[in-house]
């Protein structure tokens, strides 16, 4: 019987369920909104009707589920408790891989969903064949998973790889964590909407001002806006700084880029790259790879599905004796 694993992505505005075969091509797929607004109990009734709707289409297609994965914002344990999550607030003290667990009967894993894209990657995406390497995802702020040899580092806790929040300015501005000049606060999509601003004519911005997004900046750079531009090469050179210290350090192949932000890659490239090269010793700039991600927006999804295969191999420590 062919065999598939449930990917799960949960977001603050979006859940996102999938089936999800060893190939990674996704067989089917169920998106609603997340409604965590109406509290716990009825996000989870949400999560698991979607569950028991893509078990029953994979029974119809003759696939038996074997396992769940779900990727979660926020601070995650290594045994699936959400211990902070600042848009899944009633999700707060779930150890929701156990929940899973009961209330399936399979094997299920709860992650941090910047981890999960690099599991996703490392199984499905640009990651393949690599055995060192930092996914960075850029969007409303910046997560990261890092894969080193061969395995996700999560730390001694679980909580590793938060590198959204490495101090880049040590008085730059508060950060929603409680640090100061947080890489995240100038490495995001509204860090480049605020430089935008600083850096091209009200009269260019128009009636666009008010509600400016990063894809509209992007627009106007690749329209020839010169501070359009210069707001991605500085988005660009901020993570180059934080980039150059990670590398000299851990001595990466690759650098994976993700996230919303990473439609304009091409933008944020030139900054990136400069400031690398400027701050790694050179015999390691020259091995370091930057990539942009294969995944896209089904990042998420397969990210769980990946989750899900390595909980088939690994019990966590809350399940051990």
């Amino acid at each position: 019987m062919e065999t598939a694993v449930i990917g799960i992505d949960i977001g603050g505005t979006n859940l996102r369920c999938a089936l999800v075969p060893a190939s990674g091509a996704i067989l089917e797929q169920r998106r609603l909104a997340s409604g965590i607004e109406g509290g716990r109990e009825a996000f989870c009734a949400r999560l698991l009707a979607s569950i028991a709707e893509l078990r029953d289409r994979a029974a119809g297609r003759g696939i038996a589920v074997k396992a769940i994965g779900a990727g979660v914002p926020g601070l995650i344990g290594r045994d699936g408790l959400i211990h902070a999550s600042v848009n899944m607030r009633p999700l707060e003290g779930l150890n929701l891989g156990s929940f899973l667990e009961e209330r399936t009967s399979l094997p299920a894993a709860c992650g941090n969903d910047a981890n999960t894209i690099a599991l996703g990657e490392q199984r499905f995406g640009a990651g393949r064949g690599l055995s060192s390497f930092l996914v960075v995802t850029i969007g409303t702020g910046l997560g990261s998973g890092l894969i080193l040899d061969g395995r996700l580092w999560t730390g001694t806790r679980g909580f590793a790889a938060e590198f959204g929040h490495v101090t880049v300015h040590p008085d730059g501005p508060p950060c929603p964590c409680g640090n100061r000049g947080c890489l995240e606060q100038y490495c995001s999509a509204g860090a480049v909407v605020r430089s935008a601003r600083e850096l091209i004519p009200a009269e260019l911005l128009g009636a666009s001002a008010a509600d400016l997004s990063a894809e509209a900046v992007a627009g106007l750079a690749r329209q020839g806006v010169a501070g359009a531009r210069t707001a991605f090469e500085r988005l660009g050179g901020w993570l180059g700084i934080a980039l150059g210290s990670l590398a000299n350090t851990l001595n990466l192949e690759a650098v994976v880029v993700g996230g919303g932000v990473a439609a304009s890659f091409d933008l944020l490239l030139p900054g990136l790259r400069a400031e690398l090269s400027r701050r790694c010793f050179p015999c390691i700039y020259d091995g370091l790879a930057i990539l942009r991600t294969e995944l896209g927006d089904d990042a998420g999804l397969l990210g769980g599905a990946a989750l899900a295969e390595h909980r088939l191999h690994t019990e966590p420590p809350a399940y051990r004796a």
